[in-house]
């Protein structure tokens, strides 16, 4: 039991129902001549791997597993009688025979991705921080389903946002406010899409709506947010436009209705009798002189010769001009 105390990370193993096979580990299992047992167990499920190895303790005799591995067989016989490829540690058996009390260490190979190069002084070594009993370990991403129960995932997200304007418009919008963005071709996106910063697309759905998709990390939501954020300020920005261009339209009518009435009243002022004609024309009548004058090009024509038409010409144009 003093021996097992010394050892903060070990836990008894009292069946191989509840032992759960993530990550390295070193397993001390009887029987040592792997005749049976969870000792055989553990052999059976391990022995077709090469990054795994048996490491037998004590003496063995003829007829056991443990002697028949020994002598590196390329196939062993399971226990239900099924035979199996034996690839443990490139088959280099060692045979040590220790004194008592005397103390074995043994080499393994890292495969760690952040071990493969030894950082210099000063270097940023960049990896997850994990915690594990009372020690810590930096690793690498990749790595963490291997030596850790742990485990990683990729999270892919997806929105859909109202937008009614121009798909095209959007991008020029984009283009001009974002450093990178690319138009996707139809045969990869399935329809007309560009990417921002490669890390986000941007799609067309309907008339209605377009979507972003995104594999989500802090940089690529932060990226997401924003782009966001812009399309719902284009979005309320275009209404906006319609609604001042009706409004200017409005004003400029009311401005040329007004004006007309003005042209009307001060033409009236001065040949007195003043009616509007047909194609939109006025018809001027002074003592029985009739002069038909066409706003919208100034002409002037006379049905006799009583009144001159450079004078009415002249009157509209300075009224024109002044209005």
């Amino acid at each position: 039991m003093a021996v097992y105390q010394t050892y903060i990370n070990t836990s008894a193993l009292k069946c191989i129902e509840n032992f759960n096979d993530v990550g390295p580990s070193v397993v001390m299992a009887s029987p040592s001549g792997l005749q049976s047992g969870l000792s055989r167990q553990l052999f059976e499920i391990w022995c077709s791997d090469k990054k795994n190895a048996c490491v037998i303790p004590g003496n063995v005799v003829e007829g056991m597993l443990a002697k028949t591995i020994i002598n590196e067989p390329k196939e062993v016989t399971l226990m239900n009688c099924i035979t199996a490829s034996l690839n443990f540690a490139d088959s280099n058996t060692k045979i040590i025979s220790p004194k008592n009390c005397q103390s074995v260490e043994m080499y393994f190979n890292s495969e760690k991705r952040l071990a493969e190069k030894t950082p210099e002084v000063g270097e940023t070594v960049s990896g997850l921080l994990v915690k594990k009993a009372f020690t810590y370990q930096i690793m690498a991403p990749d790595d963490l389903h291997v030596f850790s129960q742990l485990s990683t995932e990729n999270i892919s997200q997806r929105i859909t946002i109202a937008y009614t304007g121009a798909f095209g418009v959007l991008e020029h919008r984009l283009k001009q406010i974002l450093e990178s963005v690319e138009s996707l071709p139809d045969e990869e996106s399935k329809g007309p899409a560009f990417r921002v910063h490669e890390r986000l697309t941007v799609k067309y759905e309907s008339e209605k709506h377009i979507s972003l998709h995104w594999r989500s990390d802090p940089i690529s939501d932060m990226v997401s947010d924003s782009v966001v954020a812009l399309v719902l300020n284009i979005s309320r920005d275009i209404p906006k436009v319609v609604v001042e261009s009706e409004e200017a339209t409005k004003t400029e009518e009311e401005n040329n209705k007004k004006a007309e009435k003005v042209i009307h009243a001060l033409l009236v002022s001065l040949f007195g009798d003043v009616k509007f004609g047909e194609n939109g024309k006025l018809v001027i009548s002074v003592d029985g002189n009739v002069a038909h004058l066409d706003k919208q090009s100034g002409n002037v024509e006379r049905e006799n010769e009583g009144l001159k038409k450079e004078r009415v010409r002249v009157a509209f144009q300075r009224i024109q001009n002044a209005v």
